[in-house]
């Protein structure tokens, strides 16, 4: 039994999306339902803020702030070697390959073959090599489409609710069949209701299977790290890191898929290799360590492996800009929340504004804000406008926390939601992305989607979450746990109940926008929404781990640079 559905297909701490100018119009979150909110508040609970009330003279001497540790790669990567000639070998073993997994894909006519097409499609989206047959899978789910009723007539294993209304209990017993229905069960809208118990359903069995020992250990591990990240909600060169570790082992694998597989997993980590070697020497240049305090994120290896959620090798130019483009997020972000003071912040506010290297004003600056200041514009001329909204809603932001100021929860999300600089972010996709027509696409990343704000929205929601107690310990009171706990009266423990009960709305409501006709290519929300949103959710749908790196984001480090 296999469950087919077919779709049309912070980033660091408070990192920087914080403003609104004539690039993104101002536009309230609340203008669509998001979530469900209390019809009216409730009585105001009021919250003891931590407020700084430094001179600007006196910073120095009275300024706190918590050293954070250094990376533990250091700069291994600007020597690492990257051997070009293999690169090219792989290249032409991949190219030979091809044509015979192409044949795999297109031989067979029918409509049962319709079906094994589709479950084809699914193996090579899963082994990382669906990008290499776009238009073989395109004319392929075209045709399933069209022949998906008499492809559901006499299917008994794509039906799995018995007569009573409940799922049948011979489903428990096919693991493989219960894993594919639990992955289909991510996909459901805000209007999936049986998707939501498909979801319940498949949880609770998978549970029982992986920890009760029945299942093949190959299967079962498979298992545990599906309940551990969906492969929905994962980046796509993760899941075909563990599905080709998966399928090997797997009695029924073809060994060309599974050569083919192998090949460009790893002709995948030399390109991402050789991309780092370059982006590490430009990060070692700047010299970060002897011109700022050590009061940010040193994760400019983590920065990278975020942006491999575009993982295509013709995504190489977005990679790189985009590692740099959240550089100067974290940099600034963290200048802003974590050391600079509130006069400080206004300085660096008024300098980016006039954005003008040469302006004379910087001569009055600390000498680790001129540092940030020329880095920044060194780095984005081209991204004047949008550093201008950054840097904004950073101000207003410090504003609100150095007053220790709750304003609405709309009115939170709106400012913070520029903040976390996933606008920023998703321009930068665009500029990277080839062979698309950007003027569509810039116009419909300006007019604010439903789908950018929920993303926007996600994001904000999982890194409050996860940075509370850091936010707290430092008298960072303006986040959204407090402003919910303020609007609505509520507990902390109901405000964080609330506030992932949004997160899974926001997910649904996503999965239902993306199903919906609109005037950009799908390859393009692909690109930017979907993988965009896996990146969050494997560096925070669990915990903070670009901040706090865990082993889950080490794990990945070394198996992508290092175990080659």
């Amino acid at each position: 039994m296999e469950a087919i559905r077919v779709f049309g297909p912070k980033l660091g701490s408070k990192l920087s999306i914080r403003s609104q100018t004539s690039a993104f119009p101002a536009c309230k979150l609340s203008r669509f339902p998001l979530t469900s909110f209390p019809s009216k508040p409730a009585h105001l609970v009021p919250l003891k803020a931590t407020t700084h009330p430094l001179a600007f003279d006196d910073e120095e001497n009275n300024r706190k702030f918590k050293k954070l540790s250094p990376s533990e790669w250091g700069h291994q990567f600007v020597s690492a070697h990257v051997d070009l000639s293999e690169m090219d070998a792989l290249g032409r073993e991949i190219e030979a390959l091809k044509p015979k997994v192409t044949d795999m894909l297109m031989s067979s006519k029918g409509i049962k073959s319709s079906k094994k097409k589709i479950l084809f499609i699914y193996l090579l989206v899963s082994l990382g090599l669906a990008y290499h047959f776009e238009d073989e899978i395109e004319e392929s789910l075209k045709d399933g489409l069209r022949e998906i009723e008499e492809m559901m007539t006499g299917e008994g294993d794509l039906r799995f609710k018995g007569n009573n209304g409940n799922f049948k209990e011979c489903l428990a017993k096919d693991a493989k069949g219960i894993l594919s229905l639990y992955e289909a069960a991510h996909m459901g809208t805000t209007t999936d209701y049986i998707l939501d118990e498909a979801l319940s359903f498949t949880l609770s069995n998978l549970e029982s299977l992986a920890a009760s020992g029945t299942c093949k250990l190959n299967l079962s591990r498979h298992i545990r790290k599906a309940l551990d990240q969906p492969q929905h909600k994962n980046m796509e060169i993760l899941v075909a890191m563990e599905y080709i570790r998966f399928y090997e082992q797997e009695e029924d694998c073809d060994k060309t898929l599974l050569k083919f597989a192998k090949l460009n997993f790893k002709f995948l980590q030399l390109h991402y290799l050789q991309e780092l070697k370059i982006l590490s020497k430009w990060y070692k240049e700047q010299d970060f360590k002897s011109k700022l305090p050590p009061y940010f994120r040193d994760r400019f290896i983590e920065i990278h492996l975020a942006t491999l959620t575009y993982f295509e090798p013709k995504y190489s130019r977005s990679r790189i800009f985009l590692t740099k483009i959240y550089t100067v997020q974290i940099i600034m972000d963290d200048t802003c929340d974590r050391y600079a003071s509130l006069g400080e912040v206004e300085s660096l506010a008024d300098t980016i504004e006039r954005w003008d290297p040469d302006d004379h004003a910087m001569d009055g600056l600390p000498d680790y804000l001129k540092s940030v200041v020329k880095f920044t514009f060194d780095t984005f001329q081209e991204f004047e406008r949008e550093c201008k909204r950054v840097m904004r809603n950073n101000l207003k932001l410090a504003k609100w926390a150095s007053t220790g100021h709750l304003p609405s929860f709309d009115e939170y999300l709106d400012v913070s939601g520029v903040e976390i600089a996933l606008y920023f972010t998703l321009a930068g996709i665009l500029m990277g992305m080839e062979n698309i027509c950007k003027k569509e696409a810039y116009e419909w990343l300006k007019s604010r989607d439903k789908l950018v704000r929920a993303l926007t929205a996600k994001t904000r929601l999982l890194n409050d979450m996860h940075g509370f107690e850091d936010d707290m310990s430092r008298g960072y009171v303006t986040n959204s746990i407090n402003c919910y706990k303020k609007q609505y009266g509520v507990t902390e423990e109901e405000a964080f109940r609330k506030l992932h009960q949004m997160v899974a709305d926001l997910d649904r409501m996503m999965n239902e926008e993306f199903l919906k006709p609109i005037n950009v290519p799908h390859h393009v929300l692909k690109v930017v929404i979907v993988d965009t949103l896996r990146a969050v959710n494997v560096s925070y749908e669990k915990d903070d781990e670009f901040t706090r790196p865990g082993d889950h984001l080490k794990n990945c480090i070394k198996s992508m640079y290092i175990d080659l």
